[in-house]
């Protein structure tokens, strides 16, 4: 076995390196970060971690005619930086993202729609996903690497790239990497794969499109009404709210509650499906508030006292708890699905 170390570099062996990095700049294959050069002995460590073909297809987007094969996700992988063994996980990924938008159109919505991945069960400590502190920033590997694997691929396999087909009009910072654990063990509900009837030792991964993410504080109340009131108000802001029905009803929400936030509800005998359904019953505006903004378009028949709420039920709501139990905090991040189905189907792939 060959011993090497960083002394061993030359000058000119970090000059090569950076020239690679420039060309792949060049060739329009970043993301605007550098990246690693995919030589075929990377690529193969991280075919080696998985039992399907390296040609067999993993997604399909018919409209561009671009399709996704094991090799070029493995390849992909490399360029973000995935350490080999995060290369299942990143599979589970891409078979989700199969059912949510293969063959159509949120990756390239005006609305800058971005790739949510919350992982579930014993592969998050196994591989040290972070679903503690900091989840939705920077500082851990896994979870930066892997959403940007997944980005890079949407990118330079699907073909949805900033300045071509990506028609976002100011898009999001959550299309660098979005990709997170749930906090199961500081949560007091059942995790988001038990209740889309998984097993509760089975590894996941379970994708959702978003637009954004928005703050949501509250460290000043026992009470559970308090609480989602004001993460239902966040849901509700007018920025995200549709004209027109029924486009209105399309959306959806991730909710990521804070562990503090999520016991607190619970200790009062809330389940999770009961906070679902307050925060649905309180997730728009009447029709006053909505005429302030100039958003009544189809409501004209209706009072102005009249609440229209903007989306079709509770499970238009994915609530996961996540983060760091040190702060009432809690995250809401809207996205929008055509369709009662889309709403409806369950996007969550075994690792």
């Amino acid at each position: 076995m060959t011993t090497w170390s960083v002394e061993d570099l030359t000058f000119e062996d970090v000059r090569k390196a950076r020239d690679a990095m420039e060309y792949y700049f060049a060739q329009g294959w970043t993301d605007g970060l550098p990246v690693v050069p995919p030589v075929e002995e990377f690529v193969a460590e991280m075919l080696a971690q998985t039992d399907r073909g390296a040609d067999d297809v993993l997604l399909v987007q018919h409209h561009l005619n671009r399709t996704c094969s094991v090799r070029q996700a493995a390849i992909n992988a490399v360029m973000a930086g995935c350490k080999p063994e995060y290369f299942p996980v990143l599979l589970a990924a891409l078979d989700a993202l199969k059912g949510i938008d293969s063959g159509g159109g949120l990756l390239q919505s005006t609305t800058g729609q971005a790739t949510m991945v919350i992982v579930n069960g014993p592969v998050r400590n196994a591989l040290g996903i972070n679903y503690l502190e900091n989840i939705l920033g920077p500082g851990d590997r896994i979870n930066s690497t892997l959403g940007r694997a997944m980005r890079l691929i949407i990118m330079n396999v699907l073909g949805v790239k900033p300045h071509e087909f990506d028609q976002s009009t100011q898009g999001t910072p959550c299309k660098y990497a979005l990709f997170i654990g749930e906090n199961e063990e500081d949560s007091p509900w059942e995790p988001l794969h038990v209740e889309r009837g998984f097993d509760a030792d089975a590894s996941t991964a379970t994708i959702q499109m978003v637009r954004s993410d928005l703050h949501v504080e509250h460290r000043s109340t026992q009470v559970p009404e308090e609480i989602l009131m004001t993460i239902a108000d966040s849901m509700s802001y007018a920025g995200a709210i549709y004209e027109a029905p029924p486009y209105n009803l399309n959306s959806c929400c991730v909710v990521l509650m804070g562990p503090e936030h999520a016991n607190i509800v619970a200790s009062k005998g809330w389940s999770k499906q009961d906070a679902k359904q307050f925060l649905w019953e309180h997730w728009g505006r009447t029709k006053a508030q909505l005429t302030s903004f100039g958003k009544t378009i189809g409501l004209e028949n209706e009072p102005d006292d009249a609440f229209i709420h903007n989306a079709r039920g509770p499970d238009s709501i994915m609530l996961v708890v996540s983060g760091a139990p040190n702060a009432g905090v809690s995250t809401v991040l809207p996205n929008f699905s055509p369709g009662d189905e889309r709403v409806k189907r369950n996007f969550t792939a075994v690792v």
